[in-house]
């Protein structure tokens, strides 16, 4: 019985170790994906909201030099934390036309870490990468 106790502890300890190595890989680092020489405004109206963890995402059209519409997807921080720091999922709605700055993804997709989010009414929202660049 004590045995059985003992390897079914290590089972579980193990299996908790593999769900935590798998969770840790699929979090990366800000420089790992994003490029903090390469700063981004973009001025676009949101056609999506994600709230979600690890990372919480905006979609917003952004209308690009030839005229044409272009989706750029925006990373935040996680859901809980955009709460602690003051957003709420009723401010991003559809439709908001919204100015973020943020940093450009390392491989040249419509990608970006947003840093802030500046709303039509003027509010600011901080959004900065969790070990990017810090807000001034």
């Amino acid at each position: 019985m004590i045995r059985s106790l003992k390897t079914g502890f290590t089972i579980a300890g193990l299996a908790t170790s593999f769900y935590v190595a798998a969770t840790a890989s699929a979090h990366h680092a800000f420089a790992a994906e994003f490029d903090r020489d390469s700063p981004v405004q973009l001025t676009g109206t949101v056609t999506e909201m994600r709230w979600a963890n690890p990372h919480a995402w905006i979609y917003i059209d952004v209308e690009g030099e030839d005229g044409s519409l272009v989706n750029w997807a925006l990373e935040t921080r996680a859901a809980n934390n955009l709460i602690r720091l003051g957003w709420r999922p009723a401010d991003v709605p559809v439709g908001a036309v919204l100015v973020i700055e943020g940093f450009r993804a390392r491989n040249g997709s419509p990608t970006a870490s947003i840093a802030t989010v500046t709303f039509e009414d003027g509010r600011k929202l901080f959004a900065g990468p969790p070990d990017g660049p810090s807000q001034q």
